[in-house]
């Protein structure tokens, strides 16, 4: 090697150094600026069927950070986007993507976005307690609007929630769209430290949640237990792209 390709060498690991110290500069920021005004109590967590620290909630806790692990295991170093479905309307899909998003901002070097993409059955929203206001939907149908007008507080330090917004009937052409596609993109990409998670529509009787999966990383496929046949979740398995399935939740609540 050269002189001049040490030289080289040196001046890309310089710039690689100044990148990776912008990004992690960017994401304390964006951590700070998640600092709750007011805090939910455990109570209010658990009305919220929210996992949490206590010793109350601790096995819950423990199941969703293992599914943590296992999808940090996948993703590497970067963030990602995940899609939680279930097989059918019913068995807790809204449930676990809730938790699922709570278990990452549990990591206080993470922040989490949860947004609900189920315009017909709308459910983070009244779940989280938080007041009716424009949403996913909303966003998509009129841009001007502004994407921080449809970010909301969670309560949970580090969680943010995009409502789905207007209930509508058809979503398959939002989630085909362009700009569903582009809104992703800037979310993810404006703070390295965040990680998407979409609450999908039910998998059984609409292809909604197959025209999502095309957005995600990751897809987390949740069976009822004792609810969805072991026929049902193979189909429904069979939906999505072998590289982007990461696995089966089987949930006891609805």
């Amino acid at each position: 090697m050269t002189p001049e390709d040490n030289a080289q060498t040196s001046s890309e690991r310089g710039e690689a150094g100044v990148g990776q110290l912008a990004e992690r500069r960017a994401a304390s920021r964006s951590i700070a600026r998640m600092a709750e005004t007011r805090e939910l109590a455990p109570r209010q967590l658990d009305e919220r069927r929210l996992i949490h620290r206590d010793d109350s909630a601790r096995v819950q806790a423990d199941a969703f950070r293992e599914i943590r692990t296992r999808l940090l295991a996948l993703g590497g170093e970067q963030n990602f986007v995940t899609m939680v479905a279930p097989v059918s309307s019913g068995c807790g899909g809204s449930f676990v993507a809730r938790n699922l998003a709570a278990a990452f901002a549990f990591d206080e070097a993470k922040t989490a976005l949860l947004i609900d993409c189920n315009p017909r059955h709308p459910a983070q929203q009244k779940a989280l307690g938080i007041e009716a206001g424009p949403g996913l939907i909303d966003y998509l149908d009129h841009p001007a609007i502004g994407v921080e007008s449809i970010i909301y507080r969670t309560g949970i330090p580090r969680l943010r929630l995009i409502p789905a917004g207007k209930p509508r009937e058809l979503s398959g052409e939002y989630f085909s769209s362009f700009r569903m596609r582009a809104v992703l993109d800037s979310l993810r990409c404006r703070y390295p430290d965040r990680y998407l998670f979409l609450d999908g529509p039910a998998i059984k009787g609409s292809p909604d949640a197959r025209i999502l999966s095309e957005l995600a990383d990751f897809v987390v496929l949740v069976a009822g237990y004792g609810r969805d046949t072991p026929a049902a979740i193979a189909q429904a398995t069979a939906a999505f792209d072998p590289n982007r399935f990461a696995g089966v939740v089987f949930n006891q609540l609805p």
